[in-house]
Formats: C-alpha cells, structure tokens, sequence
C-alpha cells in the first residue's frame, strides 16, 4: 500500500461554517468554490488567516488545494478553511503535527451563538426595567 495519497480530502468547522477541501501537490493554487480565495476572501486578514498553516510549515506553493465553503459568515469560514488545511497538512505528513497544534489550528474552536431566551430582548439582555 502506498503512504503518499493521491488527493487528501478534510474537514473543517467553526461557529456554522463548513469548509471541505480537496489538497493534492500541485503549484499553490487555492480556490475556494470555484473562485480564486483572494476574489472569495477579499480582505488581507482573511486570506493570511487561510495561509497561516502552509506558511507555518514553509509549503506555500507546494498544494493545489479546492475548497467547497458554506454556512456562517467570512471569519467563520476562513477559520474553517484554515482548520481543514491544517488537518490535510497533518494527513500529509505526520511531521507537521507538532507546529500546527502548537500554533492552535487543529482544536476546534466549540464557540456558538447562543440562543434567544423568552422573556429577553437577546441571549441575555432583559427588557428595558421601569421603576415608575
């Protein structure tokens, strides 16, 4: 059986966001839903955070990587990208593991809005009170 795969496949999540990749060699193109991640992810933080692991472990221009992305919103979904790139990069070679999970990018972050309660305005704020 042979240890390098052809094409890695993972997943990742954060808040609602759901993002699947697809990692295989390749000349470090990132598409995410059929567009350039830069077009989908116009901000620079956003895309540093989706470059955060291929930069931890100097393999920027190593992976093609396609993405399918949904749910949540533009922060969600790039923590949720970077998540599942980590994880692709740990399949790939166990050697990356220690860096990525010093670093945060394999724990899965369980925060959640919390929901509306009856009785509040929101989660947690009451109704304006009126003594009088």
């Amino acid at each position: 059986m042979s240890e390098v795969k052809d094409v890695i496949n993972t997943i990742g999540r954060r808040k609602t966001s759901v993002a699947r990749i697809y990692m295989k060699p390749g000349n470090g193109e990132i598409k995410v839903n059929k567009r350039d991640f830069k077009e989908y992810f116009p901000t620079e933080v956003l895309q540093t955070k989706i470059q955060q692991p291929l930069t931890l472990i100097e393999a920027v221009g190593t992976f093609d990587i396609q993405v399918n992305v949904a749910g949540g919103g533009f922060t969600g979904q790039a923590e949720a990208v970077r998540m599942a790139i980590s994880r692709a990069l740990c399949e790939y070679n166990a050697e990356n593991r220690p860096p990525l999970k010093k670093e945060g990018f394999l724990t899965r972050d369980s925060r959640m809005v919390e929901r509306k309660k009856y009785g509040r305005r929101k989660a947690r704020r009451r109704f304006q009170f009126s003594k009088r």
